[in-house]
């Protein structure tokens, strides 16, 4: 399969509000914001070159947010040069701590963050 892209969407509960959080946290772009005609926003977003999209629940299309389901389903791995920063960074912005940034035995140097929509974020480089 040549050309392939695979592009998350992560539902939240208020998509602008979480495009402030990802810029700060993540040093984030938004490249295009769309409102659909039931109201709900999609707010396409790059890290790095990175696309992702932030988009509104719509229970009524079966697309809810961590914050209703009670937890995630998905972790986003984000690869950066200095993840302590990174996770320092998105803490100051509204993240939570899942586990702090620190040598991991499976080779790097990770930790996970929980943005505010209750997406979580693993932070981390390869060790060596």
């Amino acid at each position: 399969m040549a050309n392939v892209e695979l592009t998350p969407f992560l539902t939240v509960k208020d998509a602008r509000a979480m495009v402030e959080f990802y810029k700060k946290a993540f040093g984030a772009t938004e490249l295009s914001r769309q409102s659909a005609p039931t109201g709900q926003f999609i707010i396409e977003m790059s890290i790095d070159g990175e696309r992702f999209f932030a988009v509104d629940e719509n229970p009524s299309a079966f697309t809810v947010s961590p914050a209703t389901l009670g937890g995630t389903t998905v972790r986003l791995s984000l690869i950066v040069p200095d993840p302590d920063a990174v996770a320092s960074r998105a803490v100051a912005a509204g993240g939570k701590i899942v586990f702090p940034v620190a040598d991991q035995p499976y080779g790097m140097r990770q930790g996970r963050i929980a943005d505010p929509a209750g997406h979580h974020w693993l932070v981390g480089k390869p060790l060596g």
